[in-house]
């Protein structure tokens, strides 16, 4: 006990020329003897405006899905043009991308990242098969259980796992070893990701305006009325319609009608086609519940 009170007292000298003869103190104990925070290691830290950034989108999400039904200015564009309902998919695909350069920056192993990348877009696909498929029926009855003749294949959580199983490849794969110091460092860095962005864009746009997009036809089974047959007039080529386009053509040819969107946007609100591609008004909203 004598030497810590010789010890404290070693610490303080009276101030000369004071009446009172208060001490002053020449050392701050409690910022000497305060133990920091430890902080995080590098590679744990989190970068923040992507987390508010991906918060807010979130947020964003809510507002126009339980809104955007009452306030159309905040809802998805029917067809052309955009809305802010629109820049939600695109804001989570570049959360995505952001998010992949961080966790790719330093790679011990291709292979293990490659592993990783295939079974979390393995999840992502089948968390939107999950939640977007629509194969839950019949809650009411016996009949509940999975429908697989009508499930949704490509859903929105199902196109960002694609989207990100491929940017995550090429990060992966093609990125260049040298450092960044200047803008045309950075193009040679990722030169082949442009390449990869340029041919996957150019094979796009070929098939959009390229493909002959023929007449075709769908059923829809009723009750009371059976199966009706009903035909969709195209025979063009390079449309972007909601009916002739070429991509939807694709959709049909190799996931199946019977898998696509039945109810879009497009197909709730009003909206003007621009070529007459369905017999009647019931054929019209049928054919566009197709997509």
């Amino acid at each position: 006990f004598g030497f810590l009170m010789r010890t404290k007292l070693a610490m303080y000298e009276p101030i000369k020329g004071s009446d009172d003869h208060q001490w002053h103190e020449k050392k701050d104990i409690e910022s000497a003897l305060q133990i920091s925070r430890p902080s995080l290691p590098p590679d744990k830290e989190r970068l923040v405006s992507l987390d508010v950034f991906r918060g807010l989108t979130v947020a964003l999400m809510i507002l126009v899905d339980d809104v955007g039904g009452i306030f159309p200015a905040i809802n998805h564009s029917p067809w052309d043009g955009v809305t802010i309902a629109d820049f939600v998919m695109p804001f989570f695909l570049f959360i995505v991308g952001v998010s992949l350069a961080f966790a790719c920056k330093n790679l011990s192993c291709r292979f293990t990242a490659t592993r990783k990348a295939l079974l979390r877009s393995l999840k992502l696909l089948l968390l939107g098969l999950f939640l977007q498929g629509g194969f839950i029926h019949g809650l009411n009855n016996l009949t509940y259980g999975v429908d697989v003749e009508k499930i949704r294949l490509m859903g929105i959580l199902q196109r960002i796992a694609v989207a990100y199983l491929v940017a995550a490849l090429c990060e992966i794969w093609l990125k260049g070893s040298h450092n960044v110091s200047s803008e045309l460092s950075m193009i040679k860095k990722y030169r082949f990701h442009w390449v990869v962005a340029f041919v996957v864009t150019t094979i796009y746009l070929s098939l959009l305006y390229g493909l002959y997009v023929p007449d075709w036809e769908y059923q829809i089974s009723t009750e009371d009325q059976g199966s009706t047959t009903f035909l969709v007039k195209c025979g063009v080529r390079g449309d972007t319609g909601p009916g002739c386009n070429a991509v939807g053509m694709i959709d049909r040819m190799l996931l199946g009608i019977q898998h696509l969107y039945r109810k879009p946007v497009y197909a709730r609100t009003k909206y003007k086609l621009s070529r007459q591609w369905a017999i009647t008004s019931r054929c019209s909203f049928l054919v566009s519940s197709a997509f």
